[in-house]
């Protein structure tokens, strides 16, 4: 029986560097008058959660011992307690204050993508967020083993795909350039 193809990244499938940088400039200047939306995007790619996962956040989940917050897994991952910088917790624990509802952010799905589509610095995928976050944390840990649990995968497998990448690209670079 045929193994079915591997998924693959490129450079479409995540932000590069500038490109963060373009989008944490179009979220900290909308911050003031647009909470919700920037730290829901902001949230995305400093916890590599999934659009959903991102959703069904609670305000219960915010650990303001542990400056952490909780991902509960979809589509089968594990549930994980992903640290937030300091200063960004905080402005997230002001924010979560002022929602009336449980969940922190009480929205659509569709609502979530209009929202991507106004604040996206480049025509990517709102998943590309969770693929940033993780091709960031596996460049600076090189810790396989961490990036599985930061992402809630519950086999490495699917979590290899950011080794390969990372691998590949950096040795291309040295072995052709």
């Amino acid at each position: 029986m045929a193994q079915p193809a591997r998924y693959s990244l490129n450079k479409n499938k995540y932000l590069l560097p500038p490109e963060v940088e373009r989008l944490r400039k179009i979220t900290s200047d909308y911050l003031a008058q647009d909470p919700r939306n920037c730290y829901l995007i902001e949230l995305a790619l400093r916890t590599g959660g999934r659009a959903q996962e991102l959703l069904n956040i609670q305000k219960v989940d915010l650990n303001a011992y542990d400056q952490s917050i909780l991902i509960r897994g979809i589509k089968g991952s594990n549930d994980r307690e992903i640290p937030i910088h300091a200063a960004f917790f905080q402005g997230l624990m002001r924010f979560a204050e002022t929602v009336p509802n449980t969940r922190l952010f009480p929205i659509t799905y569709d609502r979530l993508y209009q929202i991507w589509e106004f604040y996206r610095p480049v025509p990517k995928k709102f998943h590309s967020l969770r693929h940033t976050f993780a091709i960031e944390l596996y460049q600076k840990t090189k810790d396989l083993r961490l990036v599985q649990v930061a992402l809630g995968h519950r086999n490495i497998t699917n979590t290899m795909i950011y080794a390969d990448y990372v691998y590949s690209q950096q040795e291309l670079r040295r072995l052709i350039l």
